[in-house]
């Protein structure tokens, strides 16, 4: 093959004519330049300049003693200037590579800096089911972090992971503390609730008479804090049929009673027709005495069932507020400070109509319309007044 320094020899190709032969070693060219031409790809691409310069020198030699037909010269200035290039890819990528780094750094630190703030939180008021959960997140995003973000420098890394644990290890002790404090409580609180439940068991004997016990220990029972729902509810279902017991007594009693009380609640419906009537009553003492009749015979029947007790008497409560109406209403009127107050008004009042009716008369006769209009209304507001004051 000629080139520019003289001929070189490239090698035989046996058995095979010339055509065959040239066609042979031109192919190899083809091949060299295709590798370079992908060299050139990849360099482009950002391959790693390293690998870049490796595959630049094997080239290199390859075509300096290539056995093939071809502008070899420009194969070799391509791969030189590619060796130029690579100094400069080395730089840029050394530059992304620790920008990279220091963003891989950043958000491992924002991992930790996360897992310190959940261990500085105040373990009585930490929310341990989310904080827990928070914690393995924050661990399998660490995992994560390391396996697929850039490196980073091996002394920080393990300063960061030393901060990390640490922060974890104090939510764990913390979480450990909290809860071994809370079980201790919560085994307080289950003697005291069990100590109650033996207490209102032991007033079964006593039936009805055993409630106001069981209201005072049922008081000692809410004061007692919980001690986890599973137990809680347990230990309540026992509390509360002992006090059913208690109530199951009252209520035989409430029925024998209303039974017995029957009786003196159709007595008492019956009287109350008849009070029922001085809602209507205007005369003060004929009210006065029927209700007092009314009273005397209403505490000589008794008692009646209990949930019509309230009913019965909310209707006579009525009554015997419609009778102390008309007490007050003649107090009113006949206490004599009122009275003679109200006297003296009216004597004024009076006064005054008759001026004003002299004026009217005197504007109708002058008919002068202004003066009629407000003689007019003078008048019926002195007349309204006496009529407020009962003359």
């Amino acid at each position: 093959m000629r080139e520019t320094t003289g001929e070189r020899a490239v090698g035989q190709y046996p058995d095979a004519t010339p055509e065959e032969a040239l066609a042979y070693f031109e192919r190899k060219y083809v091949e060299l330049n295709g590798q370079v031409t992908l060299l050139e790809q990849r360099a482009k691409g950002g391959a790693p300049a390293a690998d870049i310069a490796k595959t630049v020198a094997n080239l290199t030699a390859t075509v300096a003693t290539a056995n093939a037909v071809g502008n070899l010269a420009a194969l070799a200035e391509r791969l030189a200037a590619l060796g130029g290039a690579v100094t400069e890819l080395t730089e840029q990528q050394g530059a992304e590579a620790k920008a990279a780094a220091g963003a891989a750094l950043a958000e491992r630190a924002a991992i930790v800096e996360e897992a310190e703030r959940l261990a500085a939180e105040d373990p009585a008021k930490t929310q341990w089911k989310q904080t827990s959960a928070a914690l393995d997140e924050l661990f399998t995003k660490w995992q994560a972090h390391q396996h697929d973000a850039p490196r980073i420098p091996k002394g920080e890394a393990n300063e960061l992971w030393k901060r990390f644990r640490a922060a974890r290890t104090t939510i764990e002790q913390n979480r450990k503390a909290f809860f071994a404090e809370l079980d201790s409580a919560h085994k307080d609180v289950r003697t005291r609730k069990q100590q109650l439940i033996e207490k209102a068991e032991a007033l079964a004997p006593k039936g009805a008479d055993g409630i106001p016990a069981y209201r005072a220990l049922l008081d000692d029972w809410k004061n007692a804090g919980r001690s986890g729902k599973k137990q809680d509810d347990a230990m309540w279902a026992k509390f509360k049929a002992a006090g059913d017991v208690l109530y199951g007594a009252k209520g035989e009693i409430d029925a024998q009673d209303n039974e017995e009380f029957a009786g003196n609640l159709t007595a008492k419906l019956e009287l109350l027709t008849e009070a029922e009537t001085l809602l209507a009553e205007t005369d003060r003492a004929r009210a006065r005495e029927t209700l007092t009749s009314i009273q005397r015979r209403w505490d000589a029947i008794g008692k009646v069932p209990r949930d019509q007790v309230k009913v019965v008497d909310e209707r006579l409560r009525k009554v015997e507020a419609a009778v102390r109406k008309l007490d007050d209403e003649h107090w009113k009127r006949n206490n004599p400070e009122t009275k003679a107050r109200a006297e003296g008004l009216a004597g004024q009042l009076n006064d005054a109509i008759a001026k004003l009716e002299a004026e009217l008369a005197a504007a109708e006769e002058s008919k002068d319309a202004k003066a009629i209009a407000e003689a007019t209304e003078a008048l019926e507001t002195r007349k309204a007044w006496l009529k407020a004051i009962g003359q």
